[in-house]
């Protein structure tokens, strides 16, 4: 079964990653575009400059920043169809969201696959 992860951007590229899309709304330093080896890149659906700024990577924000986030996604056209997109690509193989944040786990990435298999449940 294949399924949506979530990599660094600086992780190198694998066979397993299968479709990598950049979801940050910033170019990530000292990245080539050659070496992201990305299918896509979609800014558009990353958190807005405001909402990037407030959280500033600080975990004890990051409850406030995926609230924020999460109603960001639910407004925004582009996100649902980001959704689509990764529902039909996930079935033929996996799907990577990339993203340049040091923290693994409290990163925009981590909350837009929570909120893309929110959207494939129904829920």
């Amino acid at each position: 079964m294949y399924q949506i992860k979530i990599k660094r951007i600086y992780a190198s590229p694998e066979p397993s990653d299968g479709r990598r899309y950049l979801v940050d709304r910033l170019w990530p330093r000292g990245i080539k575009k050659e070496k992201a080896a990305l299918d896509g890149w979609f800014k558009t659906i990353a958190p807005s400059a405001e909402l990037r700024k407030s959280f500033a990577h600080q975990q004890e924000r990051f409850a406030g920043f995926r609230e924020a986030y999460q109603q960001e996604l639910d407004a925004s056209p582009e996100a649902a169809e980001f959704a689509r997109l990764c529902k039909k690509e996930v079935l033929s193989g996996n799907v990577s969201l990339l993203y340049a944040a040091k923290d693994e786990s409290c990163n925009n990435a981590a909350v837009l696959r929570e909120w893309i298999e929110r959207q494939q449940q129904g829920i």
